[in-house]
């Protein structure tokens, strides 16, 4: 019966006592466990890949009254496959002029930042790559690194819209990095723990129920750090072509691609082991510590669809207002959610009481938002743009005057 309810541990013990029965050394047995964590990883990431292509093009296609992908096996399933194939087979052109070692280089590291943070990151009790101390630290670092491999695409490249996108990489990422880690860091307050295993131990309650608006934040900024819509302003299509891939063709262009997908599979675990419990659910944990991957699986398809909603709901917004809406309000909001659970944290022990006072002070903080943003929304009679806007609508169509 424990064999059953901690199978991934006791299998875990099992293949080591195994080996170690062989004669292999511990040097040896811990190498082999090296190696087979690392093809998990990888593993890991070409599921994401392979389930979330697929549920993205059938989500957003029923969203759209669309079938979506019907071709390849039934409804569409093996789509992503069938799209690598084809990426397999395109010809692989290089610009003359660009800078070729860079190009060459930039597709090979894209997707390493995002496959490096499922190290860090909890699917049951015990069942972690590492158990770091400095967990989030390791994952706030290693996210940077893909900022990295997009500045090399489009220097590489040496065309104005790729280097066009680089200068917004910096501008975007940087914009939205600095809330997002004050949300992480109010997480942390409250666990009072880096460990990522901690942080999913000390939510009794999920902390988006007792800190929504640092969640809301969380998950804005992970967006355009995962460059989803609507915040794909790197990429985007109506005015940028193809932003930093434009100069990419063949599998190249897919690595992009699988990129993204990963990234976006890892925000989404991410999002779960921060905000929503991780493996933990209504108790059934610990009944049957077998399920934890599949809790945490489950709560990563259900952000997943809720960023795809987003992106099936919300138009691309422009840059300008996009940096604006980092700057003036996701970073002053951030601030003083930090400050708040700093308060709560300091006032009381009581993890209900800290979760009380926390979803109160928030809420408050929803409230006064809400009324500051009424007071000094422009009105019509202040701003001209909005009265011209008005009258262009306001012109009755020629068919109509017929």
């Amino acid at each position: 019966m424990d064999f059953i309810l901690n199978f991934w541990v006791e299998f875990g013990n099992w293949a080591a006592g195994l080996m170690a029965g062989w004669g292999m050394p511990p040097w040896a047995i811990n190498l082999v466990a090296d190696i087979v964590g690392v093809v998990v990883l990888l593993l890991v990431g070409v599921a994401g890949v392979l389930v979330f292509t697929p549920m993205e093009r059938k989500v957003i296609a029923r969203m759209q009254d669309r079938p979506g992908p019907n071709r390849v096996w039934p409804y569409g399933l093996l789509q992503a496959l069938a799209d690598a194939i084809k990426m397999l087979t395109k010809e692989d052109i290089v610009p003359e002029r660009s800078d070729k070692r860079l190009h060459m280089l930039a597709p090979l590291i894209v997707a390493a930042p995002a496959l490096m943070v499922f190290a860090v990151l909890p699917w049951g009790p015990g069942l972690i790559g590492q158990n770091l101390t400095v967990g989030i630290l390791v994952i706030v670092a290693v996210s940077s690194i893909h900022v990295l491999a997009i500045i090399i695409a489009g220097w590489g490249s040496n065309n104005k819209f790729s280097l066009l996108s680089t200068y917004r990489v910096v501008n975007q990422l940087l914009a939205y990095e600095i809330p997002m880690i004050l949300c992480i860091l109010a997480v942390v307050l409250f666990a009072k723990t880096m460990s990522t295993q901690g942080i999913v131990v000390a939510q009794t309650i999920p902390y988006f129920i007792v800190m929504p608006v640092a969640g809301m934040i969380f998950v804005i900024c992970a967006m355009a750090e995962a460059n989803r819509s609507p915040v794909d302003l790197l990429e985007a299509d109506s005015e940028l072509v193809a932003g930093y891939m434009v100069e990419y063709s063949g599998m190249k262009f897919a690595m992009f691609f699988i990129a993204e997908y990963v990234a976006l599979f890892a925000t989404a675990v991410l999002i779960a082991t921060l905000f929503l419990g991780g493996w933990k659910f209504f108790g059934l944990e610990d009944l049957a510590p077998v399920l934890g991957p599949v809790i945490v699986f489950g709560k990563s398809v259900f952000v997943v669809f809720c960023i795809l909603w987003f992106r099936a709901t919300f138009p691309r917004i422009r840059f300008d207002h996009l940096m604006g809406f980092a700057w003036k309000f996701l970073v002053p909001l951030a601030m003083i959610n930090l400050l708040l659970a700093a308060l709560v944290v300091k006032m009381t022990d009581s993890v209900w009481g800290q979760g009380a006072l926390m979803l109160v002070g928030n809420i408050i903080m929803v409230v006064i938002t809400v009324l500051i943003l009424k007071l000094t929304a422009p009105k019509l009679d202040d701003a001209p743009a909005l009265k011209r806007i008005v009258a262009v609508e306001s012109v009755p169509d020629a068919a109509e005057g017929r």
